[in-house]
């Protein structure tokens, strides 16, 4: 099977990198790099996303309980990203996403973590919750390329990313892992606080699947490019599933390989509030609707992540 070199190194060879790097650092000065586009000057202040100019690190670990293309058998190394440029009222991890746990880190520290985590073994660099730290990231992949990290690199996203974002990291990232949280603007904004959800979702995953096509396995099993969507089920179907296999199946490709997520519970605001109909966990009949949803598109569906833990 052909091996895949990850794309940042093409780059580095290019000698395009340091632009890339500075297109990056100005974008910082007038946000725009998550679909809120709040214009904000984040080396002088917060923005939407109530981050600055050093990204903040909640963890960093070879993570295996991520889909198998990247677990393998020595783990994806993980970098969770404190704060989100969503604010999901369900979230399971809202101590980092929501109350900003972790530390601040330097480009410099950044890039040593990437060198760490490839030390350890881990199969590839798996960014969690990058929208809004993507200036960061490009110049701590550029000093870490130059130091030798050689694996490919997972932008793991809740899918609420815009054209400028993406524009910066194309011929960077090699494999996408969005969030397709919603079908409807409505739900999206009831339940996420998020302005038109599925459009910019949809643009993104429109973008990503252009940069990196679909995904590409070599002969473990180990993904080293392409686009793998998340989907997590929610209760009374308000999710979208149907719509959202169907946008992959027909508008990006019947080859697109899904995660259907079947561990939804009721989390943070919606277990403190009660808020119906999120108040309860996802039932096994949903779940295996929704699979047969994406079976019946003929998307490619990750198995060993379709299990219930409630």
């Amino acid at each position: 099977m052909e091996t895949f070199e990850p794309a940042y190194r093409a780059l580095l060879r290019a000698g395009e990198f340091p632009q890339r790097v500075a297109q990056a650092e100005q974008a910082l000065r007038d946000c725009d790099l998550c679909a809120w586009a709040c214009h904000v000057d984040r080396t002088q202040r917060i923005g939407f996303c109530r981050t600055g100019k050093d990204a903040i690190v909640s963890s960093a670990f070879p993570h295996m309980g991520e889909e198998d293309p990247l677990r393998g058998w020595r783990g994806s190394g993980t970098i969770f990203f404190a704060q989100c440029n969503l604010r999901c009222q369900f979230c399971q991890n809202y101590e980092i996403s929501q109350l900003g746990e972790g530390t601040p880190v330097s480009v410099e520290r950044l890039a040593a973590i990437m060198l760490h985590l490839q030390d350890l073994g881990c199969h590839n660099i798996n960014f969690v919750s990058p929208s809004h730290v993507i200036p960061q990231i490009v110049a701590a992949v550029y000093l870490a390329a130059q130091r030798g990290l050689n694996l490919p690199l997972v932008y793991n996203t809740g899918g609420y990313d815009s054209p400028a974002g993406l524009a910066l990291l194309d011929g960077i990232i090699d494999i996408y892992m969005p969030d397709m949280k919603y079908a409807d603007a409505d739900i999206a904004q009831r339940f996420s606080k998020i302005r038109d959800y599925p459009k910019h979702n949809q643009a993104a995953v429109r973008e990503m699947h252009r940069q990196v096509g679909d995904l590409v396995l070599d002969e473990n099993g180990i993904a080293q490019r392409g686009l793998l969507v998340r989907h997590l089920v929610l209760p009374d179907g308000l999710a979208g599933t149907a719509e959202i296999v169907r946008f992959l199946a027909e508008e990006i490709s019947p080859n697109t390989y899904i995660n259907i997520m079947g561990q939804y519970h009721p989390a943070w605001r919606v277990r403190e509030r009660n808020i119906a109909p999120l108040n309860r966990p996802v039932r096994r009949d949903e779940v295996e609707a929704a699979r047969a949803l994406a079976e019946q598109a003929g998307l490619r569906l990750d198995r060993r992540r379709n299990v219930l833990v409630w």
